[in-house]
């Protein structure tokens, strides 16, 4: 709605940055479960949106990548993009990075959330082996 309004032109003088400083509060405020840094990306990437910069594909897709923080959580088997990397999370950093525990490992690895998928196998190949 407010790349609409922005695109209408009702005020004049940079009423883009208007709309994008608008944008960017309103998505601070709705993904406030999100880290800070990551709140930060989401907000820019709205109003890059907003401001005819990114089109509406792009954005969500961001958008959605830093979502996947919220959704992480101790304990969880995760694996890397590759699948070359298989473990468990053993906790999630303040600024949204996850620590993993790789299988047979004892010690960790952090990782940015984008960098991993959930590994719906790895328990039962785990369980199996």
């Amino acid at each position: 709605m407010l790349r609409a309004f922005h695109r209408k032109a009702p005020f004049l003088f940079f009423n883009g940055n208007t709309f994008a400083a608008i944008g960017r509060e309103l998505t601070l405020a709705l993904f406030s479960d999100l880290p800070s840094g990551r709140r930060k990306e989401a907000s820019s990437a709205v109003a890059h949106y907003i401001a005819g910069v990114l089109d509406r594909g792009a954005m969500v897709q961001i958008i959605d990548e830093l979502c996947r923080a919220a959704d992480m959580t101790p304990g969880m088997r995760v694996k890397t993009l590759g699948g070359s990397v298989r473990g468990v999370i053993t906790r999630v950093l303040d600024d949204g990075r996850v620590a993993v525990r790789p299988d047979g490992a004892a010690s960790e690895m952090i990782s940015l959330p984008e960098n991993l998928l959930p590994d719906e196998g790895g328990a039962r190949r785990k369980a199996e082996g």
